[in-house]
């Protein structure tokens, strides 16, 4: 039976782990090895992405009800970018089976609105913006993701190896189909979870580079202003993916927060 695929590594509390859009878990390869010291890490691959190429989700629903039968029955969940948007719609929609959230890059809306919207946000990007990447990526997938990802490693410590690890795994796996890519693009394009997140009860830990050029810094600040329970951690000099350029404080803020009894040796 064909479903969201899911590696698991590791053995403790569960966490699971959601990539951003285009890629798949593969991107998650620096640090999932390092948390799988410390826990049960879940590495899944979103609808149509990576080896889901035969799950269908045409809104952020239909990704969020594709995952719950491969995710564990009450895990911590960190999501980068679009893979934040869906642990946040999952926390709100099944609040039972997510115990804590990391988001990562992440922000309630990546769009820009309109001059003269009801609800101004100002802390994204363009639409055509994405939209020209998405074209990039369609033309293009494996030199695109690479570029971009490329882009995202500077300031790592060992950024030669970090990419060549990242080019290897990006290639284990196919490259989405055209429908996925779309699908997935349109949720980043229409969504604002803005509105329901004051109902988002559970502990959350935002991570955010300060050079992040897709959801700039100041959407973290917005989000840690409007959560009932959330910690803020900004790492000078990175961008979209600290989780790649600066791993070793990404893995120290994750532990901390997730590790359930502070202090206690990792």
């Amino acid at each position: 039976m064909s479903g969201i695929h899911v590696d698991i590594v590791g053995k403790g509390q569960p966490v699971a782990l959601i990539h951003g859009w285009g890629m798949h878990g593969g991107v998650w390869q620096p640090v999932a090895k390092r948390l799988a010291k410390s826990f049960e890490v879940h590495v899944l691959d979103l609808p149509g992405m990576g080896l889901s190429q035969e799950v269908i989700a045409s809104d952020l629903d239909e990704m969020v009800a594709s995952l719950l039968p491969a995710l564990p029955a009450h895990a911590d969940i960190v999501g980068w970018s679009l893979g934040g948007l869906v642990a946040m719609r999952l926390a709100l929609s099944q609040p039972a089976r997510v115990r804590r959230l990391a988001l990562v890059g992440s922000t309630p809306r990546f769009i820009n609105t309109e001059p003269g919207h009801a609800q101004p946000w100002e802390y994204g990007i363009a639409a055509p913006v994405f939209q020209k990447f998405a074209q990039q990526v369609g033309e293009d997938y494996a030199n695109t993701l690479i570029k971009f990802l490329t882009l995202q490693c500077m300031g790592a410590r060992d950024a030669r190896a970090t990419i060549k690890e990242l080019r290897r795994s990006l290639s284990d796996r196919p490259a989405p189909a055209p429908l996925a890519l779309e699908s997935a693009l349109d949720v980043l394009l229409q969504n604002d979870l803005r509105p329901e997140l004051s109902a988002l009860q559970q502990p959350v830990l935002l991570v955010h580079g300060d050079r992040d050029s897709l959801a700039p810094v100041q959407a973290a600040h917005w989000l840690a202003r409007h959560l009932q329970h959330a910690s803020l951690r900004v790492i000078a000099g990175a961008g979209h993916a600290p989780f790649l350029s600066h791993t070793a404080q990404f893995i120290d803020s994750v532990c901390d927060f997730f590790q359930p009894n502070p202090g206690s040796a990792r």
